[in-house]
């Protein structure tokens, strides 16, 4: 069996067309992030996106390379196909979650052609197409519009807004959405800003203004009154932040707090993502998988995992289209869906690449 020979990391930088803002210390006005390659003994390459969210995860480059340096001389020499000793590792060593994510899905990709094969051919779907949705940041009215009437005119129909700060603005921005795009389904991301005293008639405004659901309208350590939000049913509540790992997952089902999985292989890989899938799924969960922020070839990587049985869910793999270039050209999105016909012919650009690496 080939074994693992070489970790390696390329740091690289995408322009965005716009800012994406999702918090007061939290912005995004390009990619910087790293392309983590595995090499295996036979000659197997497999690649990665990481992401650093310093704000989210506590990781940045900096960080992610120190994670390598600890992880790498116990990875090297292990047996590609030794899932059970690659995870011991991985689960060894705790946080660090879009470091051990894309040494996960790299690693994934390495096997697949060592065995002559590329992830989409592994990964076999349970459906021919899914439909996709865009993260819309915080914004004045008419950047926000802008930006949403150009991922609309990318053929996305499916639209998540940030909420949580000034009711009556958010409802505004909602109704004008509606209004300005025929057709679009709209859903919010509170990111935990409501409180228990204003998240019950926040929702009830919100599932008036006809949104599909609300993503963590409450903060994680409010563990009780999440339990009793989404118990009121006045909308349907989707796990994010709440359930970045398996183990949080199993959590937050012992507490029923939810109804629609948020799965990120950036964050939890694939071995990880497919059993918070294969649980959600037995526990009559809904899911979606989303994109974090990536370029077109982290799309395409996760992307793949939405075709999966179980994820039920508008799946958020659209964020590309906010980026200036990009090296793996993916398919075009045809009346709000993706299809798994179109997908599988992405592929990685090593010449593409070059002109973003340094």
């Amino acid at each position: 069996m080939p074994t693992i020979k070489r970790i390696a990391l390329h740091p690289f930088r995408l322009p965005l067309r716009s800012s994406l803002r999702w918090g007061r210390a939290s912005e995004l006005s390009a990619l910087e992030h790293l392309l983590l390659e595995v090499e295996l003994s036979d000659g197997a390459i497999g690649r990665a996106e990481i992401p650093p969210r310093p704000t989210i995860y506590g990781e940045t480059p900096a960080t992610v390379r120190a994670a390598l340096e600890y992880l790498t001389p116990q990875l090297l020499g292990l047996e590609v196909e030794d899932t059970e000793a690659i995870q011991q590792v991985l689960s060894g060593f705790p946080c660090h979650l879009t470091t051990k994510g894309a040494l996960d899905i790299a690693l994934w990709e390495a096997w697949a052609r060592s065995e002559g094969q590329e992830l989409w051919e592994v990964l076999e779907p349970a459906q021919p197409r899914v439909q996709v949705s865009y993260i819309l940041g915080i914004a004045d009215e008419a950047e926000m519009l802008a930006d949403a009437e150009a991922a609309y005119a990318a053929g996305v129909r499916v639209l998540k807004v940030k909420v949580g700060r000034d009711l009556e603005g958010d409802l505004r921005r909602i109704a004008l959405l509606q209004e300005r795009l025929p057709g679009a389904r709209l859903y919010a991301d509170a990111n935990e800003t409501l409180s228990p005293e204003n998240a019950e008639p926040y929702l009830e405004a919100l599932a008036q203004a006809g949104l599909l659901y609300v993503e963590e309208p409450l903060p994680v350590a409010e563990v009780l009154a999440r339990k009793r939000l989404r118990s009121l049913g006045l909308l349907p509540i989707i796990a994010d932040d709440s359930a970045f790992t398996l183990a949080d997952l199993w959590r937050e089902i012992q507490l029923n707090t939810f109804d629609v999985l948020n799965i990120k292989p950036a964050r939890s890989g694939y071995t990880q993502s497919l059993k918070m899938l294969a649980l959600a799924r037995s526990e009559g969960k809904r899911v979606m998988v989303g994109s974090q922020a990536l370029s077109s070839f982290g799309a395409y990587q996760t992307a793949l995992l939405a075709f999966q049985a179980g994820v039920s869910e508008p799946c958020e793999l659209a964020f590309h289209l906010k980026a200036q270039g990009g090296f793996c050209p993916f398919p075009p999105f045809r009346e709000g869906w993706l299809y798994w016909e179109d997908l599988k012919a992405c592929r990685f650009d090593p010449e593409a690449f070059q002109a973003y690496a340094g």
